[in-house]
Parts: C-alpha cells; structure tokens; sequence
C-alpha cells in the first residue's frame, strides 16, 4: 500500500497558496485493508474513506470510463493493480494532475510543474472532452488564478469549445451549475470566468441571456465602455474588489438583463430595461436554482437599479415607495445589499472606479 497527496493541495503548495484541503490517494490496497486500518468508507459512486485522526478524504486509485451524458456518467473501476500514473491520467488538468510522497518526491507525470511554471491550464488528455463539467472548472481556475497569469491552453479551449456545441452542458443537473457559478462569483477575478466561459461558447449555451449583452451599447456619455457586455464585467470586478457576498455578485451579472432584449435601431438608449429584463432574471434564477436571496435581491436590483441613481432626484413619495418594495423595516439588510449592488453598477464604468457615489449614504439616511 502507498499513499500520496494529490491534486489541489499539491497544485497550491507549489504555488505558493495557502492548503486548505488536502486530498489522498491509495495505491495496492483494498477496501477491506483500509477498514482494518480504521478508515470509514463514504460514498457510494467508488471506494472513498475518511481518515480516523484526522478525517481527511483517502480515495482508492481508479480508472473511469465513460458510460453516459454528463457529469455524472461514468463507470469507476479500482483495484489494488490500478496505478498511480492511471489515477492521475483521469483527472482534468496537468497542474492538478501530480502527486506526492511522504518523503517530497513529486510524481508529475504529464508536464503539471512545467504548466505551472508556464502559467498554462492544459488538460492531461482527450478524456477531459468526457465530463462536460469540466468547462465550468477550468473556467473557475482561470479565475481563482487570473491574479498569477494564467491562461488556458488553446487546445483545452478548442475541446471546451466543442463541448459546450455538442449539448453535453445540458445535461449537467442546475445544482452542479449552480454549485460552480457560485464558487467561481465569489473569486477575487469572477469576471474571468464570464469571459472565458463566453470565449468557448459556453455562457451562450448556460446563461445566453447574459451572452446576449455583448456588443449591445449604451450611451457614451453615462457608459464610456459602450458595451454592455464589458460593463458586466466591469461591475463583477467591482464587486471582487469591494469583498462582496454572493447574492450582490448575482445580482450585479443579472441586473442589465433587459438591455439585451433592446431593438437595434432604439440603441444606445434602453428605455424600461428594468422592466423588461424581470422576466428573464425570474426564469434564470429558475433555472439555476439560485438560493432565495439570491434569486430575490436580483430581481430587486434589476427592477430598482435606476431608482439608486437617481436617489437624490426622487420625490419623498417614491422614495416611501422604494422603501416599502424592500420591506425595509423587516429586511433592512437587503435594502443595504441593494444599494451595494447599484454603486457597483456606478462604479462599473470606464473611469468612475473610483467616483464617490452619494446616493449610497443619501439611501442608508433615508432607511
């Protein structure tokens, strides 16, 4: 039996990150050899156990083949022959396709260090095409690592790029979706996972009503970036940048919705977006299964975003008005969310990163 540290936790140490959880695989053993030892078994899918000290997660060495749509459809076979190298040549990419040893060695056996070295997110091999999840995580380590240069390798792009046409996307459950948006929102870089998502065609396939926004412009003289689309991004980095909660960073990418369903010859103008775009947030927050606080401060956000701006023009009986669709006295937090998410929306054009936003502390006295 050899057992040794793999994956992420290899992957950040030699990066230099912080090792947060630690995972571990064994080589030449059993299930019944690790229960004599004291390991719990979890998991039905394949041989996975907990570490009786320290409750760390050992997985016995396995091979995958695939046997059906999604994520989900695979068919794991372990045994004690199962090699380390055949372990590693399953996994998505070559940074998180090493292992180690006790003693320090590291085992790489397809060129993780040397990507890691090169900032490049490849994967090990043409399985990666197999799990359609995949786009979705490497579009989240783009993200987490965007800070560090990383980039992902055009030939990883061009198979992510035929995943997300060839409809495997469709078949991951919304809670997977969900569950990688989610994680990959509240990085320090989420606007890199949009667009690298967008770049392989992947936002057009999961969340085409935010795709839609790209190349939709908007006046100049309030959005010198135009496009709507780059605005998004903007506002997600904004949202980074200030250590936003999950439920602003979900509103902040849905709340320009309706700008995507302007008429071309109406453009830059988008009169009653607000409006429009409602039915679209309601049927993506469906969709994705978003938490109820997040699902309702976007809706909230998307419907009241121009109210905030225009806060210090509004009469005290729309005001009474603004207040009470928040609830204020009973949710006076999601009325604070709220005027988070639209100075970031403010904050999110060319040039007015850093431009005082009144309305915030005009809002919170009115509150």
């Amino acid at each position: 039996m050899q057992i040794f540290k793999v994956g992420g936790a290899v992957r950040d140490q030699l990066l230099g990150r912080a090792v947060i959880d630690v995972d571990w695989v064994v080589v030449g053993a059993t299930p019944e050899q690790m229960l004599a030892q004291g390991f719990r078994q979890v998991g039905d899918d394949f041989p996975v156990f907990l570490h009786p000290k320290s409750g760390e997660e050992y997985a016995l060495a396995r091979t995958e083949r695939k046997s059906g749509h999604g994520y989900g459809g695979f068919t794991f076979h372990t045994s004690p022959d199962v090699t380390l190298e055949e372990d590693l040549l399953r996994r998505d990419l070559t940074v998180n396709a090493m292992a180690q040893a006790d003693d320090g060695t590291l085992y790489d056996p397809y060129g993780g260090q040397a990507d890691l070295t090169a900032r490049v997110l490849r994967h090990v091999s043409p399985a990666f095409a197999e799990d359609p999840l995949r786009v979705l995580r490497v579009a989240r380590f783009a993200a987490r690592y965007a800070y560090l240069g990383f980039r992902v390798a055009a030939e990883t792009m061009e198979l992510m790029r035929q995943l997300s046409e060839s409809g495997e996307l469709q078949h991951l459950t919304p809670e997977r979706i969900w569950q990688e948006f989610a994680r990959a929102l509240m990085e320090d870089n989420p606007e890199v996972f949009i667009q690298v998502l967008r770049d392989c065609g992947a936002l057009k396939a999961l969340l085409p009503e935010v795709d839609a926004l790209f190349g939709v412009p908007q006046p100049a003289e309030h959005h010198p970036e135009v496009d709507t689309g780059v605005h998004i991004l903007s506002v997600l980095q904004q949202c980074a940048r200030f250590q936003h909660t999950l439920n602003i960073r979900w509103a902040c990418l849905l709340h320009d919705l309706g700008k995507g369903t302007t008429e071309p010859e109406q453009w830059p103008r988008h009169i009653a977006h607000e409006k429009r775009g409602l039915a679209l947030i309601k049927k993506v927050n469906k969709r994705f299964k978003a938490p109820n606080d997040c699902a309702q401060l976007a809706l909230l956000v998307g419907e009241y975003h121009t109210h905030a701006h225009r806060a210090l023009e509004l009469r005290p009986a729309t005001l009474l008005k603004l207040l009470m669709a928040f609830d204020i006295m009973r949710r006076p937090q999601r009325f604070a969310d709220f005027i988070a998410a639209s100075e970031m929306d403010s904050r999110g054009r060319l040039g007015f990163e850093d431009r005082f936003y009144p309305q915030a502390d005009y809002l919170r006295g009115a509150a």
